[in-house]
């Protein structure tokens, strides 16, 4: 099989032909407690309900009013939501440390998930969002037809 690449910009998520599954995940933030984080995951040697489930969703303090005038973070809380603000994170401590990029990663699983079985293939994504996802779960369910 061949890549299967969708993009955005500098964003980018990907399925690869690959031995075995792995996703693999970065991010990079303009604010510091974030920055720049990668996190590779297979499925083969780690537990998903230890290494990715426990990561918490997240966001930078200064979106949090905008978000709930959209009618979003209905259910968002400082216990199930990490909130960073200028100088750090306002509600640690984090799960792991590198918990933002893990929890993208979880949104990717999730995404891939309604394709309901994972290819075997590397999925690599950087700056991705939940948008991107859906689009290569669909370029990868065409395939899969």
């Amino acid at each position: 099989k061949e890549p299967v690449l969708v993009y955005q910009g500098d964003a980018f998520v990907t399925a690869m032909p690959a031995p075995t599954t792995r996703f693999t995940y970065g991010i990079d933030f303009d604010n510091p407690a974030i920055g720049k984080q990668w996190y590779s995951f297979l499925p083969e040697q780690e537990s998903f309900a230890e290494a990715i489930a426990p990561a918490r969703t997240f966001c930078e303090a200064a979106q949090i009013e905008q978000m709930r005038q959209a009618g979003l973070i209905k259910g968002g809380s400082l216990e199930n939501a990490l909130v960073c603000g200028d100088s750090g994170w306002l509600n640690p401590p984090l799960r792991f440390s590198n918990e933002p990029v893990r929890h993208k990663l979880l949104d990717l699983v999730g995404d891939l998930s309604l394709l309901g079985t994972f290819p075997v293939a590397h999925f690599l994504a950087y700056k991705a969002s939940h948008n991107l996802h859906i689009q290569l779960a669909k370029k990868l369910a065409q395939q899969m037809v």
